[in-house]
């Protein structure tokens, strides 16, 4: 079974953006292993809450300006 785990930031796509994203990393996996697959393919979307990631040593928070709109 096809799985893909996406992490993000909370907020940084809309729902709409989430579904296409979605729809397009199962239908990559419909055409690399055939569409046999399509039933058994699961995206999980996960949405990492302000400040519980980090990068380069620095606590990360999604700036207002970048977040998606729904």
């Amino acid at each position: 079974m096809p799985f893909a785990n996406i992490k993000m930031p909370q907020a940084a796509l809309s729902k709409a953006q989430k579904e296409d994203l979605i729809h397009r990393i199962t239908a990559m996996f419909v055409d690399f292993f055939g569409e046999g697959v399509r039933p058994y393919t699961m995206v999980l979307v996960e949405e990492v809450a302000d400040g519980g990631y980090g990068r380069a040593d620095e606590v990360f928070v999604v700036p207002e300006a970048y977040r998606a709109k729904e």
